[in-house]
């Protein structure tokens, strides 16, 4: 059996979900998501927590089982916690402005690039060079932080550009020159 997808995923006071027609969503206190289920796979409610079984042992169905455990216990941490992702900018000039609910990059570019967020996202800009893309759906967040990184990733040699907040970032050495001692 899987090791992830035997785990029972514990439901706090406030969240309520509901399961019908191969589809399950999870309301909670920051929204409510949805996701459609496996016809092999089924959950049910024991206590406080949630169970997610496997009608048979084949090998897709297998695979599935614990994936479809993860997305649901994020679904649960999305809708009581919520989920953040931030990105650094690192370069001379380079910044960020929040604009309504868009942030404007200056990143090294003739013109700014302007980035609306997506159903589910908000911005919020610390600094210049700090910005948090939050929401309640760990996938979308992650979507758009690669959607924005994409603007300019960092540079190999001297780091400039795009990053994750704490993301290291190795370095590759320039030219070595003339050789010394000829």
């Amino acid at each position: 059996m899987s090791r992830v997808g035997r785990l029972p995923i514990p439901l706090p006071k406030d969240v309520v979900v509901k399961v019908e027609n191969g589809e399950i969503s999870v309301k909670g206190p920051k929204g409510e998501l949805h996701r459609a289920l496996g016809s092999d796979i089924s959950i049910s409610m024991e206590k406080n927590t949630l169970v997610v079984a496997r009608a048979n042992d084949e090998r897709d169905v297998r695979a599935r089982h614990g994936l479809m455990r993860a997305l649901i216990a994020n679904m649960v941490t999305g809708v009581t916690k919520g989920y953040e992702k931030g990105i650094d900018i690192v370069g001379v000039g380079y910044k960020v402005q929040k604009t309504g609910d868009k942030a404007v990059f200056n990143v090294g570019y003739s013109h700014p690039v302007e980035v609306s967020p997506d159903v589910g996202i908000a911005f919020a800009v610390e600094g210049t060079t700090k910005l948090k893309i939050s929401g309640i759906d760990k996938e979308a967040v992650g979507l758009m932080a690669a959607k924005i990184k994409a603007i300019k990733p960092h540079d190999a040699y001297k780091g400039k550009g795009l990053r994750y907040t704490g993301e290291k970032i190795k370095l590759k050495a320039g030219k070595a020159g003339k050789a010394v001692g000829k």
